[in-house]
Protein backbone atom coordinates (compact mmCIF):
# COMPACT_ATOMS: atom_id res chain seq x y z
CA UNK A 1 0.00 0.00 0.00
CA UNK A 2 2.77 2.45 0.73
CA UNK A 3 5.17 1.97 -2.23
CA UNK A 4 1.45 2.04 -3.98
CA UNK A 5 0.87 5.61 -2.45
CA UNK A 6 4.53 6.71 -3.36
CA UNK A 7 4.37 5.69 -6.59
CA UNK A 8 0.79 7.42 -6.95
CA UNK A 9 2.71 10.71 -5.46
CA UNK A 10 6.00 10.68 -7.66
CA UNK A 11 3.33 9.85 -10.90
CA UNK A 12 1.47 13.50 -9.18
CA UNK A 13 4.55 15.82 -9.27
CA UNK A 14 4.29 16.33 -13.19
CA UNK A 15 1.13 17.27 -13.24
CA UNK A 16 0.99 19.34 -10.72
CA UNK A 17 4.11 20.84 -12.74
CA UNK A 18 1.83 20.97 -15.48
CA UNK A 19 -0.85 23.08 -13.83
CA UNK A 20 1.71 25.48 -12.23
CA UNK A 21 3.06 26.06 -16.24
CA UNK A 22 -0.38 26.55 -17.40
CA UNK A 23 -1.87 28.89 -14.95
CA UNK A 24 1.10 31.10 -14.87
CA UNK A 25 0.42 30.90 -18.80
CA UNK A 26 -2.96 31.82 -18.80
CA UNK A 27 -3.18 34.74 -16.11
CA UNK A 28 -0.72 36.73 -18.40
CA UNK A 29 -2.91 36.15 -21.33
CA UNK A 30 -5.92 38.36 -19.07
CA UNK A 31 -6.33 41.96 -20.68
CA UNK A 32 -5.07 44.62 -19.06
CA UNK A 33 -2.22 45.96 -17.24
CA UNK A 34 -2.44 44.45 -13.81
CA UNK A 35 -0.03 47.17 -12.52
CA UNK A 36 -2.60 49.90 -14.04
CA UNK A 37 -5.23 47.88 -11.77
CA UNK A 38 -3.41 47.76 -8.30
CA UNK A 39 -2.32 51.54 -8.77
CA UNK A 40 -5.72 52.75 -9.83
CA UNK A 41 -6.93 54.60 -12.79
CA UNK A 42 -5.59 58.12 -10.74
CA UNK A 43 -1.88 57.15 -11.03
CA UNK A 44 0.68 58.97 -13.07
CA UNK A 45 2.88 56.69 -15.26
CA UNK A 46 5.33 56.84 -12.82
CA UNK A 47 3.39 55.17 -10.13
CA UNK A 48 2.45 52.66 -12.56
CA UNK A 49 6.25 51.84 -13.42
CA UNK A 50 7.17 51.03 -9.60
CA UNK A 51 4.48 49.33 -9.21
CA UNK A 52 5.32 47.00 -12.17
CA UNK A 53 8.88 46.67 -11.05
CA UNK A 54 7.63 46.23 -7.15
CA UNK A 55 6.29 42.85 -8.39
CA UNK A 56 8.87 42.10 -10.92
CA UNK A 57 6.10 42.16 -14.09
CA UNK A 58 8.75 44.56 -16.04
CA UNK A 59 11.01 41.29 -16.00
CA UNK A 60 11.21 38.98 -19.11
CA UNK A 61 8.67 36.11 -19.50
CA UNK A 62 11.23 33.41 -18.84
CA UNK A 63 12.39 35.17 -15.86
CA UNK A 64 9.04 35.45 -13.96
CA UNK A 65 8.40 31.99 -15.02
CA UNK A 66 11.46 30.55 -13.36
CA UNK A 67 11.39 33.15 -10.50
CA UNK A 68 7.78 31.30 -9.69
CA UNK A 69 9.21 27.76 -9.96
CA UNK A 70 11.99 29.22 -7.61
CA UNK A 71 9.65 30.43 -5.16
CA UNK A 72 7.18 27.03 -5.87
CA UNK A 73 9.81 24.53 -5.18
CA UNK A 74 10.54 26.73 -1.49
CA UNK A 75 6.44 26.29 -0.54
CA UNK A 76 6.48 30.00 -1.49
CA UNK A 77 3.37 31.03 -3.07
CA UNK A 78 4.24 34.64 -3.69
CA UNK A 79 2.43 37.84 -1.84
CA UNK A 80 -1.16 39.00 -2.88
CA UNK A 81 -0.63 42.37 -5.16
CA UNK A 82 -3.97 42.85 -3.86
CA UNK A 83 -3.67 42.89 -0.14
CA UNK A 84 -0.16 42.73 0.65
CA UNK A 85 -0.68 39.35 2.72
CA UNK A 86 1.41 36.31 1.58
CA UNK A 87 -0.82 34.26 -0.37
CA UNK A 88 -0.54 30.73 1.61
CA UNK A 89 -2.30 32.68 4.50
CA UNK A 90 -5.27 34.24 2.11
CA UNK A 91 -6.04 30.85 0.78
CA UNK A 92 -6.02 29.39 4.39
CA UNK A 93 -7.84 32.15 5.97
CA UNK A 94 -11.28 31.13 3.39
CA UNK A 95 -10.35 27.19 2.77
CA UNK A 96 -12.37 26.39 6.14
CA UNK A 97 -15.79 27.89 4.31
CA UNK A 98 -15.36 26.19 1.37
CA UNK A 99 -14.22 22.57 2.83
CA UNK A 100 -17.50 23.17 5.05
CA UNK A 101 -19.41 23.74 2.04
CA UNK A 102 -18.39 21.09 -0.54
CA UNK A 103 -18.59 18.72 2.87
CA UNK A 104 -22.05 19.29 3.63
CA UNK A 105 -23.25 19.31 -0.03
CA UNK A 106 -21.61 15.87 -0.89
CA UNK A 107 -23.27 14.74 2.68
CA UNK A 108 -26.46 15.43 1.15
CA UNK A 109 -25.90 14.30 -2.40
CA UNK A 110 -24.96 11.00 -0.95
CA UNK A 111 -27.47 10.52 1.42
CA UNK A 112 -30.71 11.47 -0.94
CA UNK A 113 -28.60 10.69 -4.21
CA UNK A 114 -27.97 7.07 -2.90
CA UNK A 115 -31.10 6.47 -1.31
CA UNK A 116 -33.33 7.91 -4.08
CA UNK A 117 -30.94 5.77 -6.70
CA UNK A 118 -31.93 2.67 -4.67
CA UNK A 119 -35.73 3.32 -4.39
CA UNK A 120 -35.45 3.74 -8.35
CA UNK A 121 -33.38 0.15 -8.70
CA UNK A 122 -36.06 -1.61 -6.32
CA UNK A 123 -39.15 0.19 -8.47
CA UNK A 124 -37.95 -0.19 -11.86
CA UNK A 125 -40.64 0.97 -14.18
CA UNK A 126 -42.89 2.81 -12.03
CA UNK A 127 -44.20 5.82 -11.71
CA UNK A 128 -41.44 6.55 -8.91
CA UNK A 129 -38.88 5.24 -11.08
CA UNK A 130 -39.76 8.16 -13.77
CA UNK A 131 -39.79 10.72 -11.14
CA UNK A 132 -36.83 9.95 -9.74
CA UNK A 133 -35.24 10.03 -13.31
CA UNK A 134 -36.64 12.75 -14.21
CA UNK A 135 -35.66 14.64 -11.52
CA UNK A 136 -31.80 13.79 -12.01
CA UNK A 137 -31.94 14.67 -15.30
CA UNK A 138 -33.52 17.83 -14.26
CA UNK A 139 -30.06 18.99 -11.81
CA UNK A 140 -28.24 17.97 -13.76
CA UNK A 141 -29.35 20.20 -16.78
CA UNK A 142 -29.79 23.25 -14.06
CA UNK A 143 -27.18 26.07 -14.20
CA UNK A 144 -26.03 26.68 -10.79
CA UNK A 145 -25.75 29.92 -10.64
CA UNK A 146 -29.26 30.53 -12.35
CA UNK A 147 -30.79 27.79 -9.20
CA UNK A 148 -29.21 30.15 -6.59
CA UNK A 149 -30.75 33.35 -7.90
CA UNK A 150 -33.74 31.47 -7.99
CA UNK A 151 -33.46 29.71 -4.31
CA UNK A 152 -32.23 33.78 -3.07
CA UNK A 153 -36.01 34.77 -4.55
CA UNK A 154 -38.04 32.07 -3.66
CA UNK A 155 -36.57 31.26 0.01
CA UNK A 156 -34.86 34.35 1.40
CA UNK A 157 -36.95 37.66 -0.37
CA UNK A 158 -40.33 36.32 -0.69
CA UNK A 159 -40.35 33.72 1.93
CA UNK A 160 -37.17 34.99 4.23
CA UNK A 161 -36.89 31.93 5.60
CA UNK A 162 -32.74 31.60 4.69
CA UNK A 163 -30.21 34.38 4.61
CA UNK A 164 -29.63 35.40 1.15
CA UNK A 165 -25.88 35.92 1.26
CA UNK A 166 -22.81 35.59 3.97
CA UNK A 167 -21.83 32.87 6.35
CA UNK A 168 -22.28 35.09 9.64
CA UNK A 169 -26.08 33.07 10.48
CA UNK A 170 -25.50 28.80 10.52
CA UNK A 171 -28.61 29.17 8.00
CA UNK A 172 -26.64 30.58 5.79
CA UNK A 173 -25.24 27.41 4.59
CA UNK A 174 -28.75 25.77 3.71
CA UNK A 175 -28.85 27.55 0.06
CA UNK A 176 -25.44 27.49 -1.09
CA UNK A 177 -24.69 23.43 0.01
CA UNK A 178 -28.56 22.67 -1.94
CA UNK A 179 -27.25 24.90 -4.75
CA UNK A 180 -23.75 23.09 -4.89
CA UNK A 181 -25.32 19.87 -3.91
CA UNK A 182 -27.96 19.21 -6.57
CA UNK A 183 -25.72 18.34 -9.90
CA UNK A 184 -23.87 15.71 -7.56
CA UNK A 185 -27.07 14.86 -5.96
CA UNK A 186 -28.18 13.75 -9.77
CA UNK A 187 -25.05 12.28 -10.62
CA UNK A 188 -24.87 9.88 -7.46
CA UNK A 189 -28.83 9.50 -7.78
CA UNK A 190 -28.36 7.75 -11.47
CA UNK A 191 -25.26 6.03 -11.34
CA UNK A 192 -26.49 4.12 -7.88
CA UNK A 193 -29.55 3.31 -10.07
CA UNK A 194 -27.46 1.94 -12.62
CA UNK A 195 -25.11 0.08 -10.38
CA UNK A 196 -28.30 -1.42 -8.34
CA UNK A 197 -30.13 -2.86 -11.43
CA UNK A 198 -26.87 -4.65 -12.57
CA UNK A 199 -26.31 -5.79 -9.22
CA UNK A 200 -30.04 -7.16 -8.72
CA UNK A 201 -29.97 -8.99 -11.45
CA UNK A 202 -27.14 -11.35 -10.31
CA UNK A 203 -27.19 -14.61 -9.08
CA UNK A 204 -26.37 -14.28 -5.95
CA UNK A 205 -29.03 -11.66 -5.27
CA UNK A 206 -31.51 -14.09 -6.79
CA UNK A 207 -30.14 -17.16 -4.41
CA UNK A 208 -30.16 -14.76 -0.93
CA UNK A 209 -33.98 -13.93 -1.93
CA UNK A 210 -34.60 -17.90 -2.19
CA UNK A 211 -33.26 -18.37 1.37
CA UNK A 212 -35.40 -15.66 2.72
CA UNK A 213 -33.90 -12.99 3.53
CA UNK A 214 -35.54 -9.99 3.82
CA UNK A 215 -35.32 -7.30 1.65
CA UNK A 216 -33.56 -4.99 3.41
CA UNK A 217 -31.04 -7.18 4.52
CA UNK A 218 -30.13 -8.24 0.67
CA UNK A 219 -30.58 -4.42 -0.57
CA UNK A 220 -28.03 -3.33 1.72
CA UNK A 221 -25.62 -6.24 2.92
CA UNK A 222 -25.44 -7.91 -0.69
CA UNK A 223 -26.72 -5.48 -3.44
CA UNK A 224 -25.69 -2.18 -2.33
CA UNK A 225 -22.19 -2.96 -1.16
CA UNK A 226 -21.50 -4.85 -4.14
CA UNK A 227 -22.47 -1.92 -6.79
CA UNK A 228 -20.89 0.99 -4.47
CA UNK A 229 -17.33 1.09 -6.50
CA UNK A 230 -19.20 2.97 -9.19
CA UNK A 231 -20.70 5.21 -6.50
CA UNK A 232 -17.72 5.88 -4.44
CA UNK A 233 -16.31 6.66 -7.83
CA UNK A 234 -18.54 9.50 -8.78
CA UNK A 235 -18.50 10.26 -5.33
CA UNK A 236 -14.60 11.18 -4.49
CA UNK A 237 -14.55 12.95 -8.24
CA UNK A 238 -17.78 15.14 -7.45
CA UNK A 239 -15.72 15.98 -3.67
CA UNK A 240 -12.78 17.10 -6.21
CA UNK A 241 -14.90 19.25 -8.59
CA UNK A 242 -16.94 20.39 -5.44
CA UNK A 243 -14.31 22.11 -4.09
CA UNK A 244 -13.45 23.74 -7.50
CA UNK A 245 -16.55 24.45 -8.66
CA UNK A 246 -17.84 26.38 -5.51
CA UNK A 247 -17.00 29.40 -7.76
CA UNK A 248 -19.83 30.22 -9.05
CA UNK A 249 -21.69 29.30 -5.74
CA UNK A 250 -19.78 31.18 -3.93
CA UNK A 251 -20.02 34.19 -5.61
CA UNK A 252 -23.77 34.18 -5.78
CA UNK A 253 -24.05 33.69 -2.25
CA UNK A 254 -21.25 36.52 -1.27
CA UNK A 255 -19.75 33.22 0.12
CA UNK A 256 -16.24 34.07 1.97
CA UNK A 257 -14.43 30.87 0.60
CA UNK A 258 -11.59 29.91 -1.71
CA UNK A 259 -13.75 30.04 -4.89
CA UNK A 260 -14.91 33.95 -4.04
CA UNK A 261 -11.16 34.48 -3.62
CA UNK A 262 -10.64 33.29 -7.10
CA UNK A 263 -12.91 35.58 -8.41
CA UNK A 264 -12.13 38.51 -6.99
CA UNK A 265 -8.23 37.88 -7.85
CA UNK A 266 -9.09 37.21 -11.30
CA UNK A 267 -10.80 40.65 -11.36
CA UNK A 268 -7.81 42.73 -9.62
CA UNK A 269 -5.13 40.73 -11.83
CA UNK A 270 -3.62 39.34 -8.83
CA UNK A 271 -1.61 36.68 -10.50
CA UNK A 272 -0.04 35.03 -7.26
CA UNK A 273 -3.70 34.20 -5.71
CA UNK A 274 -4.64 33.10 -8.79
CA UNK A 275 -1.73 30.96 -9.66
CA UNK A 276 -1.93 29.83 -6.04
CA UNK A 277 -5.72 28.99 -5.89
CA UNK A 278 -5.56 27.15 -8.54
CA UNK A 279 -2.71 24.77 -7.78
CA UNK A 280 -3.88 24.35 -4.47
CA UNK A 281 -7.45 23.07 -6.16
CA UNK A 282 -5.29 20.67 -8.73
CA UNK A 283 -3.62 19.44 -5.79
CA UNK A 284 -6.72 18.57 -3.70
CA UNK A 285 -8.32 17.20 -6.65
CA UNK A 286 -5.06 14.85 -6.95
CA UNK A 287 -5.58 13.74 -3.19
CA UNK A 288 -9.05 13.24 -3.21
CA UNK A 289 -8.18 10.72 -6.30
CA UNK A 290 -5.86 9.22 -4.35
CA UNK A 291 -8.29 8.49 -1.40
CA UNK A 292 -10.88 7.39 -3.54
CA UNK A 293 -8.57 4.28 -5.25
CA UNK A 294 -7.24 3.79 -1.52
CA UNK A 295 -11.13 3.57 -0.61
CA UNK A 296 -11.67 0.51 -3.25
CA UNK A 297 -9.53 -1.90 -0.91
CA UNK A 298 -12.19 -1.33 1.97
CA UNK A 299 -15.34 -1.48 0.01
CA UNK A 300 -14.15 -4.37 -2.00
CA UNK A 301 -11.74 -7.05 0.08
CA UNK A 302 -10.71 -8.53 -3.08
CA UNK A 303 -9.35 -5.48 -4.00
CA UNK A 304 -5.51 -5.23 -3.19
CA UNK A 305 -2.26 -2.74 -4.18
CA UNK A 306 0.80 -4.23 -4.88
Amino acid sequence: MLTYVARRVLVSIPTVFGVATVIFLMVRLLPGDPARVIAGVLATPEDVDRIRHQFGLDQPLYVQYVTYLFHLLTGDLGTSTRTGQPVTQEIVSRLPYTMELAVVSTVIAVVVGVTAGVIAATRRGSALDLAISALAVFGLSMPVYWLGLMLIILLAIDIHAFPAAGAQNPLGFVLPSITLALFSLALVARQSRSAMLEVLNQDFVRTARAKGAPLRTVLVKHALRNALLPVVTVIGLQFGALIGGAVLTETVFSWPGVGRLLVDSIFSRDYPVVQGVVLMLAVAFILVNLLVDLLYAYVDPRIRYS
